[in-house]
């Protein structure tokens, strides 16, 4: 039996490779007209790019594929795939006289946790062509298609996986099955994604001439999942201004001659988006983090997690609203704690699994944070719990050894301006040590990240290289597919995560930097 050439995975991979908004500031509404109200997911992308971004696009492939045109490279993988799969089809002479610039994918909902009932929507230059490529593609085979009609449009339902497509308009629309098709012809009739409002407002936000861009409903994903958020993790959330219930997200890709912008847009759903720059804190990491990310105002989410766990208490354990004043009969003042806390970084290192290590980093101020870690180190030992130990020199803190940990311990020092929570004494002692040892900010690499993303502050960094080595080392020689994937990774010099807060907008930017 021949399948269609463009099921739903076929042509995601087609427009992250091949695609480009080309609409700027908006949506295509005849495309979004095909996506039901509140669906999930929207992805939108042109398939024949030109000018400027088909030239960034091609450099791209050059540097990352060794190809000269990235569209001939994915025409030729699908044909190839096709073979493979006994069912050839030549793009020349079946798809390119018919196929337009344009293409949507939408998916409206969510099955056992995964995007389901898509709908994908084709331009078309010549129905009559496209008419004719499916009658090919849908003739004959041991699971026959059937005519079908809806609404004065008719269509066709079979395969294997009982899928269906027809013209519509002037677009080629495939469907997971009859029921979404139908949903996207009286969307296309009716009222449809693109005439919500909070969609059309979410879109404003995607970059220009992006490569493709993607709408995601994070509070109809929550409302289908069953609204699985912790509690306390949503109260958190809602002290930050922060409704996830009522947030969208949309993410645009666009493509450089040496790397590639991934930006991300956020309505949080609330009254003010979080503020503040980490960038001084991530740049005085160790300098051999392959991973490394940092937050602003990581103490007060820390105050607001320590108020919440307080009220709800610990179940069999600590009743409500004792915590805090237990431990501070005890001499450890967890609000002291927290209002000494500033903004919060992760970082890792490690060439191969044995010299993993890595540390939560807290920049303090005033002496709560190291009186309070004085104590707390001091309380274990009083009550005698295995396997901690008191670490000496200036230091103050405590290291825990425990099988479950591994062969490194956790440590946990402060010093005056830093508190270090790290696996493996070496991390956490250079976690500590920003006057004399070398930092991110050292590094030719996490320079060119910072430089890559403007003006936009930098709040998370890896370094390409360094994180396919340890990959390298992690995973089998056996493992086909990693072995196919290192070949592009190798041109990847670094990743640079930045990201700015104004009102209810948080945006995010992720270059991708690549190196030949």
């Amino acid at each position: 039996m021949r399948h269609l050439v463009f099921p739903a995975s076929a042509l995601l991979a087609a427009l992250a490779l091949l695609g480009g908004c080309g609409g700027g500031s908006s949506s295509s509404s005849d495309l979004a007209g095909f996506a039901p109200p509140r669906s999930l997911v929207y992805m939108e992308g042109t398939l024949r790019p030109t000018g400027s971004l088909k030239s960034d696009v091609d450099a791209i492939a050059q540097t990352v594929a060794g190809a000269d045109n990235l569209g001939d490279l994915v025409i030729e993988e699908l044909e190839e795939s096709a073979f493979d799969d006994g069912e050839p089809f030549d793009y020349a002479t079946e798809v390119e006289p018919w196929l337009g610039e344009r293409a949507s994918l939408t998916f409206k909902d969510l099955e056992d946790g995964d995007p389901a009932n898509f709908v994908l929507a084709v331009e078309s230059t010549d129905t009559e062509a496209t008419q004719e490529f499916i009658d090919t593609q849908t003739e004959g085979g041991e699971d026959p298609y059937r005519d079908a009609s809806h609404e004065g449009v008719d269509f066709r339902v079979g395969g294997e996986e009982e899928q269906a497509v027809g013209v519509v308009g002037d677009f080629l629309v495939l469907a997971e099955d009859e029921g979404a098709f139908k949903e996207a012809v009286d969307a296309s009739d009716g009222e449809s994604l693109g005439d919500e409002e909070r969609f059309e407002s979410a879109f404003e936000a995607v970059s220009e001439a992006s490569l493709v861009d993607l709408y995601v409903d994070i509070g109809g994903i929550i409302e289908q999942s069953g609204d699985t958020i912790d509690p306390q993790a949503r109260e958190i959330l809602g002290n930050a201004g922060i409704d996830p219930s009522d947030a969208t997200a949309v993410a645009s890709a666009t493509p450089g001659n040496d790397s590639i912008e991934v930006d991300l847009s956020s309505d949080l759903g609330g009254e003010e988006a979080p503020t503040g720059d980490a960038a001084e804190l991530l740049g005085s990491l160790p300098a051999g983090s392959f991973a490394a990310v940092a937050v602003s105002g990581f103490g007060k989410q820390i105050g607001e997690a320590l108020d919440a766990l307080d009220r709800e208490g610990i179940p069999d354990t600590v009743p409500p609203n004792q915590l805090k004043k237990g431990l501070k009969q005890l001499g450890i003042d967890l609000d002291e704690l927290a209002g000494s806390l500033r903004d919060g970084g992760v970082f890792a290192v490690g060439s191969n699994e044995s010299r993993l290590g890595g540390a939560l980093v807290l920049s303090t101020e005033g002496k709560g944070a190291t009186e309070a870690i004085a104590n707390i180190g001091q309380l274990l030992r009083q009550v005698e719990v295995g396997g901690v130990t008191a670490l000496s020199g200036k230091v103050e803190g405590f290291s825990i050894r425990s099988e479950d940990l591994g062969d490194k311990p956790l440590v946990i020092a402060a010093e005056e301006g830093r508190l270090v929570i790290g696996y493996g004494m070496p991390a956490t002692l250079a976690a500590l040590a920003t006057g004399s040892g070398r930092t991110l900010s050292d590094s030719s690499a996490y320079e060119a990240a910072v430089a890559s993303l403007g003006e936009t502050p930098i709040s998370g960094f890896a370094d390409g290289p360094a994180a396919l080595r340890l990959a390298d080392s992690m995973i089998s020689p056996s493992d086909e597919d990693f072995e196919e994937a290192k070949k592009y990774l190798r041109s990847i010099e670094f990743l640079a995560l930045g990201s700015v807060e104004q009102d209810e907008l948080a945006t995010a930017k992720l270059i991708i930097g690549l190196e030949d």
